[in-house]
């Protein structure tokens, strides 16, 4: 019998632990302890940095520590193990390959693409890796994608139209560089279509952010035709994406082809207000917490009524957004498990959400990233900040963990 929403309580800490030993227990208790003091976070950060660009040898440290907790290894391969043991119950995998976006080669973003093919190949040998992660920042220059920012033509015609039109302002090294990028993201999506394997492209800045839509979404109306290959992601928390999903949903259906999405709250906030403010134009953030909630939860709406043309992936560390997921497929009789729905939460966190989510059915995974220690390094700064900076995430998340140290210790 399909699980209903009430059967779902992300307070059950013997499901979310389950995995993990009294020793791994402890040390996460340490780790978000630590993170909880915000000037603790700063200093290890500024720290942090100094030592990596002065090359001291603190890669040990970082890696029996933060990097295990958030990463799955520094290859491919050592993921095998993490990957096992979350199928074990029932949670998938995302594997994110860890590189970040900057000024770099054209033979470093051709390796890039060649790794990003490389995770697929190796996802579609795993039972329980359906998807992967990427960056668009990782296969193009950011000065090309900065050029190609659509945001000056809003307003001129449909995305397509605007895209077209900024393509025309390129040089013609930059037209030739940009239809690179654009095999190197059709090579990708071709061979992840072959391999039934999802590619998730992430969220980027808002100034590079609408050539990756629409990069994004020619991907998708060329192999989301059967089944949703391709997913965009709309960072809800920029007061815009509503509008977009719904702008996308729509497209979908004009030009016949799956939309696939990926739902997250945002992770660039602070940058975002800091360029607004220096550069002098309106803050693209919503104004409160309350405005992303609102358009998070209407967005969920918006993709169960559309789910027939919308594949979509609650990626939330928010519970009652999870919650309300599958309350809205209950109110239209949709099982949780539905193939065009799957939620996940970052490895490392919310492990209340993710198994118990798999205990009830749920079609869920962990975000996994991996990569050498000084190509995550970027990735585990955003995990420290934001922990420091989300007061109730860390407070729930130690709050669950001493819940089921006492529950084991009482045993």
């Amino acid at each position: 019998m399909e699980p209903t929403q009430s059967a779902i309580s992300f307070d059950n800490t013997e499901n979310a632990f389950a995995y993990k030993s009294d020793k791994s227990l402890r040390k996460a208790h340490f780790l978000f302890s630590s993170m909880s003091h915000p000037s603790l976070v700063s200093v290890g950060i500024k720290m942090t940095t100094w030592a990596i660009r002065n090359q001291l040898p603190i890669n040990g440290i970082i890696r029996n520590t933060i990097f295990e907790q958030f990463v799955g290894g520094e290859t491919l391969e050592q993921t095998a193990s993490v990957a096992k043991k979350l199928g074990g119950f029932g949670v998938d995998v995302i594997l994110d390959y860890g590189v970040e976006g900057g000024e770099s080669s054209e033979a470093a973003f051709d390796h890039a693409c060649d790794e990003f093919i490389r995770v697929i190949h190796y996802a579609a040998t795993q039972p329980n890796i359906p998807f992967m992660s990427i960056k668009v920042t990782g296969i193009s220059r950011l000065g090309l994608l900065e050029k190609l920012d659509l945001s000056a033509e809003t307003g001129s015609g449909t995305l397509l139209r605007r895209y077209e039109k900024a393509l025309s302002s390129l040089s013609t090294e930059e037209n030739a560089e940009w239809k690179r990028v654009h095999d190197r993201m059709h090579r990708i999506c071709a061979v992840a279509a072959a391999k039934g394997i999802g590619v998730l492209v992430d969220a980027e800045e808002t100034w590079i952010q609408d050539p990756v839509d629409m990069l994004t979404m020619l991907m998708m109306d060329q192999f989301n035709k059967e089944r949703a290959v391709v997913y965009n992601t709309a960072q809800l928390y920029r007061h815009d994406r509503l509008a977009f999903v719904k702008d996308s949903v729509e497209a979908a259906e004009k030009r016949n082809f799956i939309l696939g999405m990926k739902l997250v709250r945002g992770a660039y906030m602070e940058k975002e207000r800091e360029r607004a403010a220096e550069k002098g134009y309106p803050s693209p953030i919503q104004p409160d917490k309350e405005s992303t909630d609102r358009d998070y939860n209407e967005a969920l709406r918006v993709c169960v009524e559309h789910i027939e043309k919308v594949a979509f992936i609650v990626a939330t560390h928010n519970e009652y957004s999870n919650l309300l997921t599958t309350e809205l497929l209950d109110a239209r009789g949709y099982s949780h498990h539905h193939p065009h729905v799957h939620f996940s939460q970052l490895y490392g966190m919310s492990d209340n959400i993710t198994f118990n989510l798999a205990k009830a059915g749920c079609s869920v995974s962990k975000y996994l990233p991996f990569g050498p220690i000084k190509d995550v390094i970027p990735y585990l700064m955003r995990r420290a900040q934001e922990n420091t900076s989300v007061a109730g995430q860390t407070g729930r998340e130690l709050g669950l963990i001493r819940k089921e140290l006492a529950r084991r210790h009482g045993k």
